[in-house]
């Protein structure tokens, strides 16, 4: 029986586990870049040329959007004269209003003399008691001694950016003139506004607004009261509190002074359009079975 012929293996290289390593250390550049440079040493290359024009193009089509977004940007005529007409609305309305708001401060106080006037001699009761009642319901002018309250936004440092939190807030008058009520004041005015019962301090953007109304910094506060009592229970309050935080925390100023005479305008009286009088009983109404009131 004879032997079948010996099979024999090839012979295997010592680095044939690094096959890669020893293609990029042979071969470090990809063939195509290799064919490329080839062709540039020969000068046959088209690749440079090709280049230089297309990054022409893209340089010109990146200055042509450049130009047009520039130019419009720019305001045109027709949006400055729009702004123009506005600006001059804006003021042609504020002088209306300014001028209606002192026609009715005239009317209110035309009504006011002719109701002295009317009642004076024959109701002299009466009389004091209506101006009692409009006293503490803010729509007469009063006068007296009280405290005088100022507050200032805060002067903005070079680079700050934080300018919110400098500026009096309309919480931070609510804080002040809630705690002037609560120390006794009898009538209150915030930059020659007059507060009633029905009044607001709010904001709207970065604007404070009493009964709607835009005031601007100082804000002036000014009440009446028993100057034997209204500078020391304020001295002790939450308010006078709040001013010495925003002036140490938000550089926020402000001061407090006592005056022997303020003179406090009328403010505007609510007017009802739903509430009626209730009539006296024993008039001929009928009353109610149920709450004992008249029936309107």
């Amino acid at each position: 029986m004879k032997a079948g012929p010996e099979t024999r293996t090839r012979p295997t290289r010592p680095d044939a586990s690094m096959v890669l390593l020893d293609e990029v250390m042979r071969r470090p550049l990809d063939p195509g870049y290799a064919d490329e440079a080839a062709r540039r040493r020969d000068g046959t290359s088209t690749r440079g040329p090709r280049r230089t024009l297309v990054l022409t193009i893209v340089a010109v089509l990146l200055g042509a959007g450049t130009a047009a977004a520039a130019v419009a940007l720019q305001p045109r005529d027709s949006v400055l004269t729009a702004r123009s007409v506005l600006h001059d609305e804006i003021v042609q309305r504020s002088e209306e209003a300014d001028a209606a708001a002192e026609a009715i401060l005239e009317l209110d106080a035309r009504i006011d003399a002719l109701q002295n006037a009317g009642l004076g001699d024959a109701y002299p009761v009466l009389l004091d008691g209506t101006q009692r009642d409009g006293a503490a319901a803010g729509t007469v002018a009063v006068t007296g001694p009280g405290l005088v309250v100022t507050m200032r936004d805060a002067v903005p440092l070079l680079g700050d950016t934080d300018t919110a939190s400098k500026r009096v807030l309309d919480y931070d008058l609510q804080v002040v003139v809630n705690s002037l009520w609560g120390a006794g004041a009898q009538a209150i005015a915030v930059n020659g506004h007059r507060l009633t019962a029905t009044s607001a301090i709010r904001s709207a953007g970065e604007a404070i607004l009493v009964d709607l109304v835009g005031l601007s910094s100082p804000y002036t506060i000014e009440a009446i009261g028993d100057p034997s009592t209204l500078p020391a229970f304020f001295a002790r309050s939450v308010g006078q509190q709040h001013l010495t935080v925003l002036g140490s925390r938000y550089a926020i100023t402000s001061d407090v002074r006592r005056e022997k005479s303020l003179a406090l305008p009328a403010g505007r009286a609510a007017e009802t359009l739903l509430a009626r009088p209730v009539e006296a009983l024993g008039s001929g109404a009928s009353q109610n079975r149920t709450s004992g009131l008249p029936t309107p």
